[in-house]
């Protein structure tokens, strides 16, 4: 009766989906990292988005896909700090391909560590044509279009560049009262989507794995407390899009253990979720915030570690005025692996099909 493991293993290999039986939706993606944040990039098996521009393929897909983003995003294929890439047609000709993020709470308008990731793939995978040790990769994404360059070394993107979008601070050297943590200071700035800074040492908290329940509390509660505010100053409104008015999220900041590095970031985004990486469009606001207060020049780059001291440098490469408001251009780098491929059944007769989420 006993069979050998190796070919228990080889017929469990085999399972294929009963058709006669059950309907299944199949969704391919490759899953990565940046950083120790995750990317699923959805290859294959999501309903062709429409609409002219990216934010009108964002909402097309929140009217008519929703459930696909929840049941990749959410228990059992996913999990509460998930997040993924929907890739769809470039909305600008000289654009390579677009790009709509996706996570627990919904849609997001920038996401640096997503470019970094998505980057690597295009390259490595052919999407766009390696150009010698130096590639350039253009992405239509929600906020606008973002220029990355891929460094190789043989067949394999080592580090990704990407100037972000026009940042800029939007409110300084703000206060608000917050239910169970008392009077909070922050600045809000913009890096492709608005965030809140805040001193975490102010709170006595400690960018440390040990504490990422109580960040993620105290991140949610300084977010609603913004967003439920009726003071003019803390209305987000952005300068040219209205799709791109609202807070992201609170973005923590602490000096690093590490000598050699600048600062360390935690941000609490969407639904409470914690990033693993030091944030693409946090730390784009940051230079941003950095530079209006003088305190770090044009092109001088910095280091910024995550919760998990993964790195990212990031620098002011351009200053403009955009709609008002004294901006700069960042220029954000860091690295991405690839760490699996998938292959995801959504069984139409499964009551959890859409997935769930327990925190």
């Amino acid at each position: 009766m006993t069979m050998n493991i190796d070919k228990a293993a080889e017929k469990f290999e085999q399972w294929q989906p009963k058709e006669a039986q059950e309907s299944f939706l199949t969704i391919n993606t490759i899953e990565c990292h940046t950083g120790g944040e995750p990317l699923r990039i959805i290859t294959s098996g999501f309903p062709a988005l429409k609409g002219e521009t990216i934010l009108a393929k964002v909402a097309e897909c929140k009217k008519n896909h929703d459930d696909l983003r929840r049941a990749l995003m959410f228990e059992p294929r996913g999990h509460a700090d998930m997040y993924g890439a929907i890739i769809t047609d470039a909305e600008r000709t000289d654009s390579h391909f677009g790009a709509i993020f996706i996570h627990n709470e919904g849609y997001s308008t920038m996401c640096g560590h997503a470019v970094i990731a998505l980057t690597k793939c295009a390259v490595e995978s052919g999407v766009v044509a390696r150009t010698g040790d130096l590639t350039k990769v253009v992405i239509d994404v929600p906020c606008g279009q973002i220029h990355a360059l891929a460094y190789s070394e043989a067949d394999v993107v080592k580090q990704v560049s990407f100037k972000c979008v026009p940042s800029f601070v939007y409110a300084k050297e703000q206060q608000i009262q917050v239910d169970g943590i008392g009077t909070v200071e922050f600045d809000i700035a913009y890096g492709g989507a608005f965030y809140a800074y805040v001193q975490a040492s102010s709170l006595g908290l400690s960018l440390v794995p040990e504490q990422h329940d109580k960040l993620i509390d105290y991140g949610r509660k300084i977010k609603q407390a913004i967003i439920d505010s009726t003071r003019p100053e803390l209305t987000i409104t952005h300068p040219t899009t209205s799709d791109l008015s609202f807070l992201y999220g609170v973005v923590f900041i602490d000096d690093s253990p590490n000598k050699a590095v600048h600062s360390r970031n935690v941000c609490i985004f969407a639904d409470g979720e914690l990033d693993r990486s030091p944030t693409g469009s946090g730390v784009s606001g940051r230079i941003a915030l950095h530079h209006a207060k003088g305190q770090i020049a044009l092109n001088e780059a910095i280091t910024i570690e995550s919760i998990l001291a993964s790195p990212f440098s990031v620098s002011a490469v351009d200053t403009l005025n955009f709609f008002g408001f004294d901006a700069v251009i960042p220029q954000v780098t860091g690295d991405a692996y690839i760490c699996g491929k998938g292959e995801w059944l959504i069984n139409s007769d499964d009551p959890l099909k859409y997935g769930f989420l327990l925190r």
